[in-house]
């Protein structure tokens, strides 16, 4: 195998240096670029153009963040966004376009380029090696991260860390308290106070948001429904037992990933189908289901969300 494809393999990308190494010249490289086989990341790191093609938007930031590291080496450890992607942390609604690390070595905050310096300021076990990279803690990249978003995207984030499973609530809540009077950390107090692991999607996050500022009552979260026997039969994302009902978010992810061998999309939806029907007769509870472009409508959804929870209650 080329060596370049052993190391895009290995770390994700390959250095000009690395490229002149293996016999490449610098009109090579041009050639390269010019013909599309080759994809520039950033200065001096390369990856080939299909490959990269290939990535998602966060995909691309990790290895862009990954070619960041080697970039500086022991001076940072990548924080903020980067270090929630590197953690595998769900990041709907934040800025990607920039890395960000924070300067372990005393170095000054600064943007350069594709790259958010900040300045550091780090406790013993701030730091952590996660797949050969220094990154910060999750919990504190998300406070960092939510500190400059708003509250839903914050709730996000926080679910998602614990999802993750980076730590419990109480934990996070330990976290933000020892980062409570850094900058635009004073908006958090009410997300970071409704994180739930249980949340099992950001859909199901943003979900519990709109209700919250909608005045609706909380939910609970993935909410079991069993038969006589003790018997699961389904749990719903959200339930209000006290006004018979049951919600569910639907995201088209939701349905890839209930996909079985040989199952259609079609065949999934009529499994929920069954399954809604399951958990209606053995509850006595109705359901509601949301989907992404329900949250483009917050006031209309809550509208309906409320008729249903007054007309039950």
């Amino acid at each position: 195998m080329d060596p370049l494809h052993q190391l895009v393999l290995r770390q994700s990308f390959f250095t000009r240096a690395e490229a002149r190494a293996a016999g490449y010249g610098d009109r090579d490289v041009a050639q390269a670029m010019r013909a599309r086989l080759w994809h520039r990341i950033r200065r001096g790191y390369y990856t080939f153009h299909g490959v990269w093609a290939s990535l998602d938007a966060v995909d691309r930031h990790l290895v862009t963040a990954r070619a960041v590291a080697h970039s500086l080496g022991d001076a940072v450890a990548l924080s903020h966004v980067s270090g929630l992607v590197v953690h595998r942390v769900d990041v709907w609604g934040c800025d990607l376009r920039r890395i960000h690390v924070t300067r372990l070595d005393g170095g000054p905050g600064r943007i350069e380029g594709d790259v958010v310096h900040h300045e550091g300021r780090c406790a013993v076990d701030d730091a952590v090696v996660v797949g050969g990279l220094a990154v910060l803690a999750a919990d504190r990249c998300a406070i960092e991260t939510a500190s400059r978003t708003t509250n839903e995207v914050a709730l996000t984030l926080f679910d998602g860390v614990l999802r993750a499973g980076h730590g419990d609530a109480e934990g996070l809540f330990r976290r933000f308290e020892s980062m409570e009077h850094w900058p635009y950390t004073q908006h958090l107090h009410v997300p970071v106070r409704m994180a739930d692991g249980g949340a099992g999607s950001v859909g199901e996050s943003r979900g519990r948001w709109l209700f919250r500022c909608a005045g609706l009552p909380a939910p609970i979260v993935q909410y079991e429904v069993r038969s006589a026997a003790g018997e699961l039969i389904g749990t719903t994302d959200w339930a209000w037992p006290g006004h018979g009902l049951m919600g569910e978010f639907d995201g088209i992810v939701k349905y890839g990933r209930l996909l079985k061998p040989g199952q259609s999309p079609g065949d999934v939806v009529f499994s929920e189908k069954v399954r809604e029907d399951q958990l209606r007769e053995i509850t006595g509870m109705s359901m509601v289901r949301l989907v992404w472009s329900d949250y483009d409508a917050p006031q209309a959804t809550a509208e309906r969300v409320r008729a249903r929870l007054n007309r039950l209650a």
